[in-house]
């Protein structure tokens, strides 16, 4: 069950805006204290378990949240019934705005999540008193779309090793943006996540990871992998 703590009741969330170490890659950077106080007072805090959906393709969207912790897994189910992954949200990115009165994705959570959410109502009503804040979001907005022509080159006419090495590369830009600069790229996805992403099989994505080992560009750990030759990891990814 998807656990939510209202500000209206718990005092002690306020301030939890102020004090969020994600705040600056999140659309709220671009809101003053006044105005992060009053996001603050009508956002609903929501923490979800492994698995758990944020929302689904085809629901009412009639909220919109605010990734502050964790990793959720985007996805579409395709008419045969197969899955393709769109996406791997993290902490700062913005998910469900929609064109329509309904979500066209699904987002569950792919380990501990933690969201602020806000009603569609209340957030376009913020949103039509600072149009400032308006322009903040048009930036995340062309940030989804340029992850969404980058999804569409990996699925175009590439190897299974460029496909990988290049997943491989820019989740651990992403990962180094939100603080994460470990040697360790952290891999909480699973590899048929990571299949479904790159438009291969389970068995491709894990024979891969294994000549790359293999070949000593890295070295497959516990919860993700260390490069060991990022040179040729990036020349296969720029490939």
């Amino acid at each position: 069950m998807i656990r939510t703590v209202s500000p209206n009741l718990n005092r002690a969330s306020f301030g939890r805006c102020s004090a969020c170490v994600v705040r600056s890659l999140s659309i709220c950077g671009a809101l003053d204290q006044a105005d992060l106080l009053e996001f603050e007072r009508i956002a609903r805090h929501v923490e979800l378990k492994h698995n758990e959906a944020l929302f689904t393709a085809g629901q009412v969207a009639d909220s919109v949240h605010n990734l502050t912790a964790g990793v959720a897994l985007l996805y579409k189910l395709l008419p045969d019934g197969r899955r393709q992954v769109i996406g791997f949200a993290l902490p700062g990115d913005f998910l469900g705005t929609a064109t329509t009165d309904r979500y066209s994705f699904s987002a569950d959570a792919i380990d501990a999540v933690s969201v602020c959410r806000f009603s569609a109502e209340a957030f376009t009503h913020f949103i039509e008193q600072r149009p400032h804040f308006l322009l903040r979001i048009n930036k995340f907005v062309a940030r989804e779309l340029m992850l969404a022509q980058e999804q569409m080159l990996l699925l175009g006419r590439r190897t299974a090793e460029e496909k990988v090495a290049s997943f491989l590369v820019g989740w651990r830009e992403r990962l180094r943006k939100v603080g994460d600069d470990r040697q360790t790229i952290s891999l909480p996805m699973s590899r048929q996540d990571i299949a479904d992403y790159l438009g291969l099989t389970i068995e491709t994505v894990s024979r891969t990871l294994t000549r790359f080992e293999r070949e000593k560009m890295l070295v497959i750990v516990t919860g993700g992998v260390r490069l060991l030759d990022s040179s040729r990891a990036e020349a296969l990814a720029a490939a």
